[in-house]
């Protein structure tokens, strides 16, 4: 009897240990609604600008860079951000004398969630670990979370996106 109980514990012990696993990134949810003027947004692009009225032809007021973060006002409603001709209404700070404008709406991820490397990373060309590996990330690394599918997630990549294994 003793000989089976010795065997429950080391198996259960085994089985705790195994739970705990190892973490390789920390997720960082997207805003849950709240009371902020809007929400973060992030530009996946090189460049884009902030624009006086919802169109390309519409006089620049500002030039945003890959991995600035817009907050897009009025994107708390349950349709999500409220668009004008492809473009969406953002400030570029919370104060009142915040540059304030339009930016195409095709070029950001708004609320998104973020993936941040706690290890070094490899980043896939596609869902697949047999697949050429487009980037390798250091620890700290923080990224945006495009979609998340099956074993996956979808990053945004200095305007590229790769596949990062969970």
């Amino acid at each position: 009897m003793k000989k089976y109980g010795w065997l429950t514990i080391l198996t259960a012990l085994i089985l705790a240990l195994g739970c705990l696993g190892t973490v390789y990134a920390e997720i960082i949810p997207p805003y849950g609604p709240g009371q902020q003027i809007g929400y973060p947004a992030v530009v996946l692009c090189e460049e884009l600008t902030l624009r006086e009225k919802p169109s390309s032809s519409s006089k620049a007021i500002q030039t945003l860079n890959y991995g600035d973060q817009p907050i897009v006002v009025g994107a708390d409603t349950s349709e999500g951000a409220q668009k004008e001709n492809g473009f969406v209404y953002c400030t570029l700070g919370d104060s009142e004398d915040s540059p304030c404008g339009w930016i195409n709406a095709d070029y950001i991820v708004i609320n998104p969630a973020w993936y941040v490397t706690e290890k070094e990373t490899a980043v896939y060309a596609w869902n697949d670990t047999a697949a050429p590996k487009v980037a390798l990330l250091g620890k700290g690394i923080r990224l945006p979370i495009l979609k998340e599918e099956g074993d996956w997630y979808v990053i945004s990549l200095r305007g590229a996106v790769g596949w990062i294994h969970k």
